[in-house]
Formats: C-alpha cells, structure tokens, sequence
C-alpha cells in the first residue's frame, strides 16, 4: 500500500503451506500504532460503565420518552442517571427474590423502552446473563431461545403477552417481513404460546406495564408468577442483595443471532468485548476530534435485541450521556428527532435509503430554479469535499441557504450519522454526505465482534463505498480464497476478513463446534471476503460461503432455497441471487422444455425460446415457485420476487458449473449481471 493509510502492519504475510491458504498483513489502526486502548481505570464490565457515569453525572437526563397528554405526544420526559440507578437495585432486588443467582439468565422481550434498559442494567449488576428475545427469527424462535438458554425470568412489552399487534420497526435484521413494506412486519407469535415447553425454565414473567386478570390466570394455572411493572418494583423495595463482584472474563448477555441455517446461535458477549468496545470507539471519535461528551444525545430506535444499538447505547452510557427512546413507529420517526434534537444518528441502509428517496422526491417537486440551486450548490460542495476540505468547509453558504431544511429534518443538532447492519450504497453516502450537513460514517461488524470492528472516518472522501479502517481495538488480516479467485498476497489484497482482539465473543452457548469452525488460533473468521484499500480502508465485496444477507439485515441460505425451488416439476435449474443493497430475491431459472411448452399449448404461441422472453411465461413461473414457496413455509424475504428465464441450461462451456455440476456463482452474477439488474429495476418500478 501507498500514500496516506489509516492502518499500520504489526506483523508480515504468511505463504500458503500444508494444505492452508495464504494469509495478508495483519493491520490495524494507524490510532493503535501504540497499543491497543485500555478501558478507563475502574471499569472492569458493563456495570462499572453505568456505575462511574451514576457518580459522575447523577443529574444528568438519561432515559427519555415522549410524555403522552389527551392522545397526543408532548415533550420528553426524563429521568436521570441516579433516579434510573435506584430503579435498577429495586428491580434487581427483587429479580434476586425470585430465587435468580449469579449467571441466572434473564430474557427482555419487547420493543426499545427505559424499561428495556433498566432491567438490562439490572442483569448487569448481579452477574445475570441477558438474554434478548425475539420473533423474527423463525416461527419458533421465542420458545427455542427461552428452552435453549434455561431463561427462568423474563420482562415483556405489555403487547407481546398475548395480543396480535402491528409493530412497525426499521428493518434491520428482521425477517417475515411484509412484501411491499419492508418497515413493517406482523409478529405472529407471542410469549404465552410458547407454553407449556418454555415453562420447564421460566418460572416469572414481569410485564412492562399492566397485567389483566385473564394474562395472570393463564400464567399461573402454567405454574408460573407474574407481575405488572410497579408490583415488580414493589418486590424489590425492601430487600436487599449485595451486588457480586463483577469480572471480564463474565457473560453479560447471550445474543440469539441466525446468520446460518438451522436454529440461531447464542452468542455469549463478556463485559470485556463491550467495555473494550467502549475503549475502541473512545480513542477513534476522539482522534478525529468528534469525542463524546455527557452533552451528547441519542435515539433508541434500533432494537436493542441486535448488538449494533446495544453496544451503542452502552457507549453512550458511558460518557454519561441521555437516550430518548422513539414511540414506536417509523412514520413518526421524524416527529420523535425532530422533538428530541439527537446529536448522533445510528441508522440502517433502508432508512436512509428512504430519507434519500424523500429528499429526490421533494428536489424534483420543487420547480425549475429550486432544482437548478441544489444542483450547483451540490456539486459545488461536493467538489470541494473531493478537495480535501473538510465537511465545515466545504461550502458554509450552501450549508446555510440550500442544505439546512436537511439539517433540520434531523433535528438540528445531528453531527455524526453513523450507518451499519447491511451496506451503504455509495451514491446514498455521499449524497448524504453533502447536504445532511453531518459526518455520514458506514461501518461493519457482527455480533461475534461485538458490533463495531471498522468505520469510516470524518472528512475523508476517498472512504465512499468502504467501511473505513478498523476500530483501534483488533488485529486484522485476510485470508486467500483460492477456490473463489481471491489472493490476500496480490496487488490488491483480497480475501476472507478475519479478526483478532479482546472484543471477540467467547463462543457460541452450548456449541463449541461451532464455536471451534469459525474461531481459528484466536482469530475469527468472519465469511465476508473483503479488499484492501490504499488508504487503509477495507471494503466488503463478496460472502465466502453461499449465503448473503439482504439490505434490511436478513440472511439468506441460497443452496437450502433452491433445493426447495427445484420441486418446482416445471422448471430444471434455478439460481437465486440476492444483493446487499435489494430487500428481496430474483432468480435464473432453466425452464423444462416440454412443461412448459405443454402449458402454453393453447394460450401463448411461439417456440420454447420465445416463450422465455415472454412475460406471461415468466409469470406462470414466479406463480410456481411461490406456490412451493408457500407448501414449504418459506418467510416472506425469500420468496423470489422476478425471473429471468433461459432456454440454454447451465454449462460448463460458459463456466457456470463446475465438472461435479456444481453452479460457479460469481461466474453466474457476472454473466446474468445485465438481466440482474433488469429484474431489480422492474421490480422497484413497480412499487408503490
């Protein structure tokens, strides 16, 4: 690598030899040429971070919501870090009544709440394994989670005890999704169904807010205890538990994710992958003069049952700063940041995508000379962003008469917007780049790496379309993939993206063979191949192992799903492809000659070629993979949403199989590249 690089070598690239593949440089940040950060002195786990920031902001708002008034939402209400802090000792006192000791697993079930943080916090302080629950995982995700980790207690949103309700989230890493909403989705399957299986672990069920009489008379004739939030808090009131001394080395939450097939992985996170998260994060924000202070505020919109908003608002609480939680809905969304005035923005694709898509929409509908003025003022700021000047710089008058309706759409305040969960597409980063009048960073990391792992930095352009260099608290290398053509010793390293540090998980709960697959001499293997950068920054560009995930977080096991497209009796072969940056799947499919020429026998004309190219063929087909689709109970993101269909099956001549048959799927994108887009841009079309 040449020039200005954001990354320095700790230690030299390893040949091929016994049957392994070649390994890069390992790199990491340029801010840890050093060292790797230390967490601040006293904070040894999670608890410590609320604890120091209690002492030293005890007045400081920290949990927030909308105040509701007649039906209508009014103000934020807060409370503050101590209020918050006698809270959570009732809670945990009385958490501790119910018979839980140290390492106990604690489920939390329901939509981002004060409630929410709380009863985290409490697990936090007596050692108990949090254990977020949720439904978007499967049918029967709830149940297998709470029979899986032993949970005995769980706390649970008021609507998700037995009631079916519409909920309306952002999009990241949910599945049944709505197929022409991607922001809504149905929860189909609440706490009380999980009975009588659940109940061999769970034993008390704490609701958020009230119990009815119906809910208590259910649960108890389960054998178990249940209590509204203030009967719960009046539990804890006059006992008291000492607190256990907390270590790094302990779990503090077990985090479900899918990522593969089968049933969902725990992944066990120790106090010292987030307080050295923490640490990472501090030193980066700070080199680049962005530090966090208590001054500083954040929306509670993405769900703290995924590690991104978890380890972000265990970054905020550390600096002592406030949280004001949304109200639930994503078409009041700029309602609740526009009354709250956050100063950092986290967000997934699929929200600024729609933010972008709004702000086009309102630019063409604004008439001939209000057009020609955001044009100009664009490219001119632009430019001198691609300059070298710094987002201040760039163009301040711009700033002030054409971009700061922008500025205000995110409350005003807003200086940092970082993106995560799937890819940024390029066009929308720097687009939002220049007139949100903020820092739009992407990043990247999983929950194996507690979340943050590399991300962008401020005012440095040439980062468009990467996800920056890597926190200042891992090691990283790559690793060749020779079966798909990618050298981590060539020119341009490419390879699989593997990771070392002190944030890593301690291994997926109850499967140490899965643990022992992906976790290789202290360096995780991530199955993302990924491409150096000259300047440091890393891009992502490909998956290793056939499956991928969609743009609202949702991962796709390609080779399961055309196994089951392949009943279709009509068709022969099929290839499913699904981008990054789409919400759904399309499809190539080789049709069978003879059924569907015996299908269009007396209702389309033409030969079999013919008939390919023909929409209402192509129909027939999408009508018949759904119909397996629905036999097989396939969730709503993998269902194909467009076909290509071709005449000529797949071959090795045009180097899409190989000679055991199997599909070459980055040979096939790269030939269907054109039909790809066709049905991508057909099927966006065609949305509402």
């Amino acid at each position: 690598m040449s020039g200005k690089s954001y990354i320095v070598k700790v230690e030299g690239a390893k040949e091929a030899r016994d049957g392994k593949p070649s390994i890069g440089p390992v790199y990491r940040s340029i801010f840890a040429k050093d060292g790797f950060p230390a967490p601040m002195h006293g904070m040894e786990s999670c608890w410590d971070a609320f604890r120091m920031s209690v002492e030293k902001n005890p007045n400081s708002p920290m949990l927030g919501h909308r105040e509701i008034v007649n039906g209508q939402a009014g103000k934020y209400v807060w409370r503050t870090y101590k209020e918050v802090y006698d809270l959570v000792i009732k809670v945990g006192n009385a958490i501790r009544s119910c018979g839980l000791e140290e390492r106990g697993k604690c489920g939390i079930y329901g939509a981002n709440c004060p409630e929410w943080i709380i009863s985290m916090e409490a697990c936090n302080a007596h050692g108990l394994y949090c254990v977020p629950l949720y439904d978007t995982l499967g049918a029967g995700a709830v149940e297998f989670i709470i029979c899986h980790s032993e949970v005995s207690i769980v706390f649970v949103e008021e609507k998700k005890i037995s009631e079916n309700v519409v909920v309306v989230y952002d999009g990241t890493g949910f599945q049944n999704l709505h197929p022409d909403y991607v922001l809504s989705f149905f929860f189909h399957l609440q706490l009380l169904k999980t009975f009588p299986n659940a109940t061999k672990h769970l034993k008390t069920i704490v609701s958020f807010g009230k119990v009815t009489p119906e809910q208590r008379k259910e649960v108890e004739k389960n054998g178990l205890a249940m209590y509204s939030w203030e009967e719960f808090l009046q539990l804890g009131e006059n006992k008291q538990f000492d607190l256990p001394e907390k270590k790094k080395s302990d779990i503090c939450t077990i985090m479900y994710t899918s990522g593969t097939t089968g049933d969902p992985k725990g992944v066990m996170i120790s106090n010292e992958s987030i307080v050295h998260f923490i640490a990472g994060v501090k030193l980066v924000l700070e080199s680049v003069n962005e530090k966090l202070t208590a001054d500083d505020v954040y929306l509670s919109y993405l769900p703290l049952a995924h590690i991104f908003d978890r380890a972000i608002e265990e970054l905020f609480i550390a600096h002592g700063a406030a949280i004001g939680f949304w109200r639930g809905d994503v078409k009041l969304l700029l309602e609740d940041i526009g009354e709250l005035k956050p100063t950092v923005f986290c967000a997934v694709p699929r929200v600024l995508d729609r933010i972008y898509s709004g702000l086009n929409q309102k630019i063409s509908n604004g008439g001939l000379l209000k057009k020609t003025l955001f044009n100009v003022a664009y490219s001119y700021k632009f430019h001198n962003l691609r300059k070298g000047h710094t987002t201040e710089e760039a163009s301040p008058l711009s700033d002030k008469i054409v971009f700061d309706k922008v500025k205000q759409a995110f409350g005003g305040r807003v200086r940092l917007i970082l993106s995560g969960a799937a890819p940024l597409s390029a066009h929308v980063e720097a687009f939002l780049r220049v007139v949100a009048c903020a820092h739009v960073l992407q990043g990247y990391g999983l929950t194996e790496t507690c979340a943050g792992t590399f991300v962008s930095l401020p005012n440095e352009i040439s980062m468009l379309g990467t996800v920056g260099p890597p926190v200042p608290n891992v090691d990283v290398c790559l690793e060749s993939v020779p079966e798909m053509g990618y050298d981590a010793l060539s020119s341009t390293p490419r390879g699989e993206v593997c990771v070392r540090g002190k944030t890593l998980f301690s291994g997926y709960y109850k499967r140490e063979d899965l643990t022992e697959e992906v976790l290789v001499d202290g360096w995780f293997h991530t199955g993302d191949v990924g491409e150096w950068q000259p300047n440091g920054s890393l891009k992502i560009i490909d998956r290793k192992k056939n499956i991928f995930k969609l743009s609202q977080g949702e991962y796709v096991a390609v080779e399961n799903l055309e196994n089951i497209y392949s009943l279709v009796a009509d068709i022969d072969s099929i290839w499913v492809y699904g981008s990054s940056f789409e919400s759904f799947l399309v499809a190539i499919v080789n049709p069978n000659k003879a059924a569907l020429e015996r299908w269009a026998e007396n209702n389309v004309p033409g030969d079999f070629n013919a008939l390919c190219e023909n929409p209402k063929a192509k129909e027939y087909i999408l009508g018949e993979l759904a119909r397996v689709g629905k036999e097989k109970k396939l969730k709503g993101f993998e269902f194909i949403k467009a076909v290509h269909l071709d005449p000529v099956p797949f071959d090795m001549e045009r180097d899409l199989l190989t000679p055991t048959y199997k599909k070459k799927r980055p040979q096939l994108q790269k030939y269907y590249q054109s039909a790809i887009d066709n049905m991508y841009k057909s099927v966006n079309k065609s949305k509402p």
